[in-house]
Parts: structure tokens; C-alpha cells; sequence
């Protein structure tokens, strides 16, 4: 599945409701096709927004031999080391520094990209100049719990966006252990990757464009297990996205497939697995004033022709629709608020 890396970029931006810096860094002038290309112009980009305001500083500890008492003496040491013959004592205090982690990974994600084989020559120089601003900066080597150690505060937020495109760029950078360089794994393949980006962005989507009460909404079985064993075996049901207002309730499951039907003895249906899931919601619906005409809806990404299906079971309309994503990002906005008209 192809699609413009302009609007994969806008994809992930909603994914991680980081509308602001989507408005911050422009990627509407990037003519490359390079997944890796657009993340080295988001870091490019990002970098040069962080410099305008400065990095970002915080206090790391410090540990000094000084004759100008600082912080705390540490006493133990002083005396291990008979400290009394000399002028000076060890002292821990804070210092405030721009060796922070946020800083750190950026330094050593730009230095990751740097060598990637399908990197333009132009995302290459303009990182390998950035990366010479990060000279203050120690180096350190990236994994992945090392993302969640961020501490990041209401005024330097903006670090949360480029540390987010950091950490795709690590999940998808595979390195070779013969050559030491390194080629941008095309993520859009991965399904479990886009399954869970996809759900992401249009609930945010509608979240942020619509009156509607947006959440995942947790549905319980309403059948009567005999005893705890039994029904701790019950899997949960929860939604995609639940929209909800005064008058309509819509539930939605976003399925990532490239294509929405199967083919069972040469006849094309619709995929039976997705169906039942959306028969399990209905049976299984808590009463309430909605719950009676709560409709349902398949939503597909499509990048050919449009998929429009519409049944019927009692008074619940259960929809089966497509969103194109090789259209005009302002297509793709027009087309999912239709949905939900």
C-alpha cells in the first residue's frame, strides 16, 4: 500500500495528537519519496525550531575534587582518601547542563541517520551540520526503554514530538553488523505497525473535528459465566472508537487490510472475521437511550475504488466504507467527516 509520505507524516502527527508541531514543521516542500528523507526533514527542521528557542538545560549531577565547597561534601570519601593532606574535598552538587536525555537522543539518533543507505545527500549534510551543534553533548547508545526515561515538562514539549519521530526512526533503522550502515525499514509494510497507527489517527481526527465524545469504549458479554475460571476465559471487547452525542451513538473498527473483502470459492465477500466482531458489539450492547439505533461501521483504508456497503439489523445501520489515503490531505478530511455526517 503506497502511500504519499506527506500524508503519512500528517498520519502520525494526529496519531500522536501533535497537531501544533505538524503546523511547525512544513513538510509540504519535500519533494522526496524517502520515508527516511521525511524524518530526516522533521529532525532537520525540528533541530533548528529547538535552537531558535535554545536546547533545553537541566541539573545533572556533578562530582568534583574543589577547594570551593559546592553542594555536599561526601565525608566517607574525604576520609578514605585522606583528603586533609590537600586543599581540596569531593563534592556532589547539581550543575545546570545541556547534557540532558532529550538531548541525547536526538545527538545519537541524528548519528544513527546519518548513515542511512537511502538517505539524500541534502538530509545527510543538513544532519551532519546539525549534529556538530550537539558537540557538548554526550554520546550514548539507543534502546528502546530508553525513550520512556524522558522527563519533559509543560514549556519544552516540543522535545515530546521530535523524541516520538526518534524513537520510529530507532524501531525501523536496521543496522548491518558487516558495513556498520543502516537502511530505513519501509514501516508501512508492517501491519501491526499501521494497524495500530491508523486506529490512532482517526480517532483523534474525530476527537479534534467533531462535537462528538470520543473514546474506546469497553463492551462486557452479557452472558452468565458459570463460575470466576470461566469468566476470566471471556476475551475483551472494547471499541476502536466509540463517537457518541445527545441523539447518536456510532461505533467504529478501523481494520488496516489492503483490502476489505476475501475470496471463498471464487465468490468475493466480506471478511467474515470482521463481521463477526461487529455482530459481537451488537449482541452484546449495554442498554441505554442509544443503544437501540447505535450504528456500526468497518473503516478500510483504500487507495483504488471506494468500498460502500450499507445493512440493516433491526434498527442498528451498519456501514462497511473505505478511506482513501493517496488523495489531498484536505480530501482525506472532507471524506472522513462525511462519514459521521
Amino acid at each position: 500500500m503506497n502511500i504519499p509520505i506527506h500524508n503519512i507524516y500528517y498520519l502520525l502527527c494526529y496519531a500522536w495528537d501533535k497537531l501544533e508541531e505538524k503546523e511547525i514543521v512544513d513538510v509540504e516542500p519535500l519533494d522526496s519519496t524517502s520515508l527516511a528523507d521525511l524524518f530526516a526533514w522533521v529532525l532537520i527542521n525540528g533541530t533548528n525550531h529547538l535552537l531558535k528557542r535554545g536546547f533545553d538545560r537541566g541539573y545533572m549531577p556533578h562530582h568534583e575534587w574543589t577547594g570551593r565547597l559546592r553542594g555536599r561534601i561526601c565525608f566517607q570519601e574525604a576520609i578514605r582518601t585522606n583528603a586533609t593532606r590537600t586543599s581540596r574535598l569531593p563534592c556532589e552538587f547539581d550543575e545546570l547542563s545541556y547534557n540532558v536525555l532529550h538531548n541525547q537522543i536526538l545527538k545519537a539518533t541524528m548519528r544513527r541517520l546519518i548513515r542511512a543507505q537511502d538517505l539524500a545527500t541534502e538530509s545527510t549534510e543538513g544532519l551532519a551540520q546539525l549534529y556538530r551543534r550537539f558537540s557538548d553533548i554526550e554520546d550514548i547508545e539507543l534502546t528502546g526503554r530508553i525513550f520512556g526515561r524522558v522527563q519533559l515538562y509543560r514549556n519544552n514539549q516540543f522535545y515530546d514530538f521530535l523524541l516520538k519521530v526518534c524513537e520510529l526512526i530507532h524501531r525501523n533503522l536496521l543496522v548491518s553488523e558487516k558495513s556498520g550502515s543502516s537502511k530505513f525499514m519501509d514501516f508501512v509494510r508492517d501491519k501491526r505497525q499501521m494497524a495500530i497507527l491508523f486506529e490512532n489517527f482517526v480517532r483523534t481526527f474525530y476527537r479534534v473535528h467533531t462535537d462528538y465524545k470520543v473514546k474506546r469504549e469497553d463492551i462486557y458479554w452479557r452472558w452468565i459465566a458459570a463460575d470466576q475460571v470461566s469468566a476470566g476465559l471471556l476475551p475483551k471487547m472494547q471499541t476502536d472508537i466509540s463517537l457518541t452525542s445527545a441523539t447518536r451513538k456510532i461505533i467504529i473498527d478501523c481494520k488496516f487490510t489492503p483490502e476489505a473483502t476475501q475470496h471463498h470459492y471464487e465468490a468475493e465477500t466480506l471478511r467474515s472475521s470482521h463481521l463477526f466482531q461487529i455482530n459481537a458489539y451488537l449482541t452484546n450492547l449495554p442498554a441505554g437511550k442509544l443503544a437501540d439505533t447505535c450504528e456500526m461501521m468497518l473503516l478500510y483504508p483504500s487507495m483504488d475504488s471506494p468500498l460502500s456497503h450499507d445493512f440493516m439489523d433491526g434498527l442498528h445501520r451498519i456501514k462497511i466504507r473505505t478511506i482513501n489515503l493517496d488523495q489531498d490531505w484536505q480530501g482525506i478530511h472532507q471524506d472522513l467527516l462525511a462519514l459521521v455526517a
